[in-house]
């Protein structure tokens, strides 16, 4: 938002397991009617003067996503916002960051980890998906081999080790991740998700919402007020815990007519219980202007009761355990101990991002979803679009829209508040949402693919 040989050999991209009968990777549609009129596409140019002419209606809003505008259809990309807005492009790094034995290692495996998590935005362009209705919920699936080798951590050549300590020995079965995500709250728009390994002891959770405001040239995304980050707790380590807060962002390319992401910030990563931290600066101009897509890091040791050190400058070479270079578009690579990383002379790999792109969803067959489940929900406005009939699509994204409005009139005229299913409150302040019975039943019945659920009592659009 997104390794030389011995010490960390690149994360091969491994083909997605085929769907079983119960799940599916497609798109699921409805039918439209068929009188409806074809339209022809407007290409990527003309959809953007047509969105830039829409947001300078926004000029000097604070938030233009608290605004929650509506845009036509052939502005849209046809994808739910809770499907496309994920961190699990490649689970496997995501289910080896507790496989060391060490602290460092760990955390190494954490930083590989969150290299990848918007790998959607370097192998692909932005898109604008459907925004997310109150109640609307997604789940899902991956299955990927616990191919991720294992990361040097000592500069006597120790790599981290596991129940499996080589890639060679690690077991290539597939492992399963289950995600559930529910929008909590419509304003401000917050959505709560949880990732759940049990084979392999990992959990990550928290809160998503944005903040964007449009300069004129470009639109600048910050994490909203709820959003604190992704927090990742390791079971097998006692509880070990992990938050990845997001820097932010710009989405520029709007008078090009060419949509891109860059990223000029500093983020954290932090773990008090081994008091280890990362720095990370983003850096994007470089001589000329030239975007670069560089970032550098350090990682050090902290005192989590007296938190300090926000620069990569503050941090003293005597607490530094590593440092970290490259660009997160490509290669990201690191050094051990506390030496300067262009004189260091083993810099290894961290992450090659140019081999990999994101894995394939398994989701619910379509007759297994309930009315409010993203998929089903948007299917005819999906299918309308897929068709090019953009009118009808943007008259069944209407009538979805106003639904949602009428429902929370209603709420009001009985003086009562919104409750989500799945989490047991639409934001906590600490940024971590906690699950509810049925949400608990969600992953469990993910697991072992039983998506049998009762329909929602009351829904929100």
């Amino acid at each position: 938002m997104a390794e030389p040989a011995l010490a960390a050999p690149k994360v091969a991209v491994k083909p997605s397991p085929a769907p079983s009968a119960a799940t599916s990777t497609e798109a699921s549609t409805a039918a439209t009617p068929a009188t409806a009129p074809v339209e022809k596409a407007p290409d990527d140019t003309s959809k953007l003067r047509t969105f830039l002419g829409i947001l300078r209606k926004f000029m000097g809003v604070a938030d233009i996503a608290a605004v929650r505008f509506s845009l036509p259809a052939q502005l849209l990309e046809p994808t739910p916002n809770l499907e496309y807005w994920n961190y699990l492009d490649r689970p496997e790094t995501f289910i080896s960051i507790g496989d060391s034995e060490e602290a460092l290692g760990r955390m190494l495996g954490t930083l590989r980890f969150w290299f990848t998590k918007d790998l959607k935005y370097v192998k692909g362009k932005p898109c604008k998906p459907y925004n997310s209705t109150l109640g609307e919920f997604f789940r899902c699936n991956w299955e990927v081999e616990d191919t991720a080798p294992p990361i040097k951590h000592a500069p006597d050549g120790k790599s981290t080790s596991s129940a499996a300590s080589t890639a060679s020995t690690k077991s290539t079965k597939n492992v399963r991740i289950s995600y559930l995500t529910e929008q909590t709250s419509h304003h401000p728009p917050v959505s709560a998700f949880f990732v759940d390994c049990p084979e392999k002891g990992i959990i990550a959770r928290g809160f998503d919402q944005l903040s964007a405001k449009f300069t004129g040239t470009s639109i600048r995304v910050t994490p909203g007020a709820h959003n604190l980050g992704i927090f990742i707790e390791l079971q097998n380590w006692g509880g070990e815990q992990y938050q990845l807060t997001h820097p932010a962002a710009h989405l520029g390319g709007l008078l090009r007519g060419s949509l891109s992401v860059s990223v000029a910030d500093t983020c954290y990563v932090t773990c008090a219980k081994t008091r280890i931290k990362v720095i990370l600066e983003y850096l994007e101009e470089g001589w000329l202007g030239r975007t670069q897509n560089k970032v550098q890091g350090v990682i050090f040791t902290y005192d989590p009761e007296n938190d300090t050190k926000a620069k990569i400058k503050d941090v003293p070479d005597k607490d530094v355990l590593g440092r970290i270079e490259g660009n997160w578009q490509d290669k990201v690579y690191y050094t051990l101990g506390s030496q300067a990383f262009a004189k260091n002379t083993e810099k290894l790999l961290l992450i090659d991002l140019n081999p990999l792109f994101p894995v394939a969803k398994l989701v619910p067959p379509i007759e297994d979803q309930l009315s409010n489940e993203s998929r089903k929900f948007w299917a005819g406005v999906t299918d309308a679009i897929l068709n090019k009939q953009f009118g009808l699509a943007t008259q069944l994204k209407q009538e979805l829209e106003e639904r949602q409005r009428e429902k929370a009139a209603d709420r009001k005229a009985r003086n009562s508040e919104w409750q989500p299913r799945f989490f047991t409150g639409a934001t906590t302040p600490i940024g971590k949402p906690d699950l509810t019975k049925d949400g608990e039943d969600v992953l469990k019945g993910l697991h072992t693919n039983n998506f049998n659920l009762e329909p929602n009592k009351e829904l929100g659009a």
